[in-house]
């Protein structure tokens, strides 16, 4: 496994991460037993990022990796997220001073832990200032319960305004942002990947595998195989199971296929390829997914090869709007 340094920050994650939304109930429905058995394969195959967010499965996620690393918590970096609506009621979303230090403590009673490594904003808050929520991690980081700060499903100006403001008061800034990025969804490319480099906030990229479709598991004209994500959500699998997708997915087979490797590996090896990118977030429910995805990391894109895929893949994309809604309607 190899490592790289997360954003401007210390820490060195591998570059591969576990992501844990299907820990619970949320998309997976792993139990702990399964949760257990996903989080030692990664400590004995390098993986040392683990991510989550108080949101998955109503916290469950957050519990499993808890009980599950407890034994070996000096060995892995955990970053978590707060602000996304989930549990109801006012007052128990967004990123306000007051529903992030109730959320922090309640991470940290499920993550078993007095620390986070890295403590991720889910999504931005239009309706609190960013001051006050910049002014709340730092009393946080101070208070010794997170280490770093990062954003998600930020906007290239939400993210630099944030870094500003911090700059402008002394207080903690964002090291990371985490945003939707795959080869087949490249708006990171408009803004984002260039205001990341501009001020060193490592991209740790979800869904790099496209919801499931760069595995190549899918085939034009056949039925989904039962028991996978797209199979399961149908707006996802309209969106993505087009005809065009289709094209570029079986050029890239052919590409891969070419030089000796695995579809996953190759989406996993480009997006390395761009250094902004500190870990990819990758979700998996076996061990063995596990291991082929610590493998995949070993790949290294040659600027010749990188090339070739850029003439496979769609152009540089228009200016899109994040796929999350704004919170309450805005």
């Amino acid at each position: 496994m190899k490592y790289r340094r997360l954003g401007s920050s210390g820490l060195l994650v591998s570059n591969i991460g576990l992501g844990t939304n299907n820990f619970g109930e949320m998309l997976g429905r792993m139990d702990y037993e399964s949760a257990k058995r996903a989080l030692d394969a990664c400590h004995d195959n390098g993986i040392n990022f683990i991510d989550t967010s108080d949101s998955y499965s109503g916290g469950i996620s957050e519990d499993f990796i808890g009980r599950g690393v407890k034994e070996y918590r000096q060995d892995v970096i955990i970053g978590t997220k707060a602000g996304m609506p989930w549990a109801g009621g006012p007052n128990r979303d967004g990123l306000s001073a007051a529903h992030l230090k109730y959320s922090v403590d309640n991470s940290l009673r499920r993550l078993q832990t007095d620390y986070i490594d890295l403590y991720q904003m889910h999504i931005a808050d239009p309706l609190t200032p960013i001051e006050e929520t910049l002014r709340a991690l730092d009393d946080i980081v101070s208070a010794g319960k997170v280490r770093y700060i990062g954003c998600s499903n930020f906007m290239a100006w939400e993210m630099v305004e944030a870094i500003q403001v911090s700059r402008r008061y002394g207080w903690p800034e964002f090291v990371s942002n985490q945003p939707e990025y795959s080869m087949l969804k490249r708006d990171v490319e408009i803004e984002l990947i260039h205001s990341s480099a501009k001020y060193q906030t490592g991209i740790l990229p979800y869904f790099p595998l496209a919801s499931g479709f760069l595995t190549g598991k899918y085939k034009r004209g056949a039925d989904l195989p039962e028991g996978t994500r797209l199979a399961g959500t149908q707006r996802m699998a309209d969106a993505q199971l087009t005809d065009a997708n289709f094209d570029v997915l079986e050029a890239l087979e052919s590409f891969a296929g070419e030089h000796g490797h695995s579809m996953v590996e190759l989406a996993f090896a480009w997006l390395l390829a761009h250094p902004e990118v500190s870990s990819v977030i990758a979700g998996a429910t076996r061990v063995e997914q596990i291991e082929q995805n610590a493998a995949a990391s070993d790949w290294e894109l040659t600027s010749e090869e990188m090339s070739e895929l850029d003439a496979i893949l769609p152009g540089t994309p228009g200016a899109g709007v994040g796929n999350l809604p704004r919170r309450r309607g805005l």
